[in-house]
């Protein structure tokens, strides 16, 4: 059964019309095909109309859809012989971070990305895409890896952030995401990250310190989420904060694609269907690999020394300042 979002209640509605007239039809004598294809247009129209003009915060909601496929279900679509590779060699192994090696389009990569799960069960496991530490340390030991073997490495983030636990603090959370930045930052091998649903703070940077840094269309980077941000600027509990209080956070956050493209942070968007990723999984895939394929082909031809120069350039030109005159 699909998942609507509450802003998504109006095309529920025709929708599940739509399969109760098909179900009335099936293996009977009514030729309603003409009533059915009415409402097939009416609801494309309508989720034109609704997608054309959502907002921020409704885009953060389509980025944590349920159905939204994850990096394990785009690493089945795109990767071939892939075999997922376990533990940071220092502590144990963290299921919020998933990666290995396979072939894109042909071409040898290792494949790196968080995982939130898609059952309870799962979460649990998984601890809803949150990393701890050694997450982030099988992520880099997997990154010097495709280093020594001059493979290039690709990132999937989506993650609501690092995990804060105090096991987490205690194994050294901050170090390992402050290690991970330094040693993308100078790894002399490719590095192309696409943000595939929630970039949540330091736990989705530590996973994109880019050459080329994408995201799909619906997904959002920050370094906070809007309910963080809402209750600490309007300082109330989490009871009092509403709906209106993170859609006014998210509107100040800028944390949609089209403005991190403005602000010179993400270098591409990728398209999505109407309606998000998980309308189609297969076309969103392929449109991935295209995109890691082209952006491969760019920077194979650059040594290793320029390759890390361009990468630390394009860090530093982030950000902007204005200085008053006194």
């Amino acid at each position: 059964m699909a998942y609507y979002l509450d802003f998504e209640k109006p095309i529920e509605e025709l929708e599940t019309k739509i399969e109760e007239l098909k179900k009335l039809s099936d293996g009977r004598e009514l030729d309603i095909t003409s009533e059915i294809k009415k409402l097939e247009k009416k609801a494309k129209d309508l989720r034109s109309e609704i997608f054309s003009n959502i907002t921020p915060w409704q885009r953060t909601q389509i980025a944590r859809h349920p159905d939204r496929p994850y990096t394990l279900d785009y690493i089945d679509m795109i990767a071939e012989d892939f075999v997922e590779l376990h533990g940071d060699r220092r502590f144990g192994d963290d299921p919020a971070i998933v990666g290995g090696v396979g072939r894109i389009g042909g071409v040898p990569m290792v494949i790196i990305g968080h995982q939130k799960g898609r059952s309870t069960k799962d979460r649990i496991f998984r601890n809803f895409g949150q990393p701890n530490p050694e997450g982030y340390r099988k992520a880099l030991r997997l990154m010097k890896l495709a280093e020594r073997f001059r493979r290039p490495v690709v990132t999937l983030i989506d993650t609501p952030g690092a995990f804060p636990g105090i096991g987490a603090e205690e194994r050294g959370q901050a170090e390992a995401i402050a290690m991970n930045l330094m040693e993308m930052a100078r790894l002399k091998t490719p590095i192309i990250s696409v943000v595939i649903g929630e970039g949540g703070s330091g736990g989705a940077l530590a996973l994109s310190v880019a050459d080329r840094l994408a995201m799909l269309e619906n997904a959002v980077y920050s370094v906070i989420s809007p309910e963080g941000c809402a209750a600490i600027l309007w300082r109330r509990s989490s009871n009092e904060v509403g709906s209106d209080d993170y859609s006014r956070a998210a509107e100040a956050l800028k944390i949609t694609a089209v403005d991190l493209k403005g602000f010179k942070i993400v270098d591409d968007i990728i398209a999505e269907p109407l309606g998000g990723a998980h309308r189609e999984p297969e076309t969103v895939a392929k449109r991935i690999s295209e995109y890691v394929l082209k952006t491969f082909e760019t920077l194979q031809a650059k040594p290793a020394a320029k390759l890390i120069e361009d990468r630390y350039k394009k860090i530093k030109k982030i950000g902007s300042f204005t200085q008053a005159s006194q």
